[in-house]
């Protein structure tokens, strides 16, 4: 099992080389189990879940993960994409890390969305985060900069890096960059 997860990290850490691309690598069926670190800033909860157990992916634990990631502000709860917690997953491991992304800002219901859309400058209207295909995050101990680099790296979805505030936002959707701050 280590020489696997070792093997796993070996081969997302290098990228380059293979016939494949680093998140095509994390969708074959290893048997290594997926666990999640995650805490919320606005609501101060925290979770670990493993939401992917030998082949198969964990349904309570999924829905457990939806609670989490809710829309804070509503109450409203959403199924999440697993590519975004695949995706997640792949920056964890890469960082060779058992702290927990600090979560800022994960579903966000229609309503909150366009509230946020009056009082902030940069919500998208039609945003990922109502697709419940988007997390804004950060990872103690990792610099934002390096956050973004693996992010980009991965190519998986959008990348936005907002460093005043201090936050990196990874989606699901097109690939695309961009930054603010």
């Amino acid at each position: 099992m280590n020489l696997r997860r070792e093997f796993l990290k070996k081969s997302l850490a290098l990228g380059a080389g293979f016939l494949v691309s680093p998140y095509e690598l994390m969708a074959y069926r290893l048997p290594v189990d997926r666990t999640l670190k995650l805490y919320n800033t606005h609501t101060g909860e925290h979770i670990k879940a493993t939401y992917w157990a030998k082949d198969h992916f964990v349904k309570e634990e999924l829905h457990t993960l939806n609670h989490f990631l809710r829309d804070f502000r509503t109450g409203d709860i959403k199924e999440f994409d697993v590519k975004l917690f695949d995706l997640l997953y792949a920056i964890q491991l890469i960082r060779d890390t058992d702290r927990p992304f600090q979560v800022l800002s994960a579903y966000r219901s229609p309503k909150t969305n366009a509230m946020l859309r009056k009082h902030t400058e940069g919500v998208a209207k039609n945003s990922f985060h109502m697709k419940a295909k988007a997390i804004d995050i950060n990872l103690p101990g990792t610099e934002l900069s390096d956050l973004k680099k693996l992010s980009r790296f991965l190519h998986r979805g959008g990348v936005g890096y907002y460093p005043r505030s201090g936050f990196m936002h990874i989606d699901t959707g097109p690939i695309r960059y961009w930054q603010r701050g």
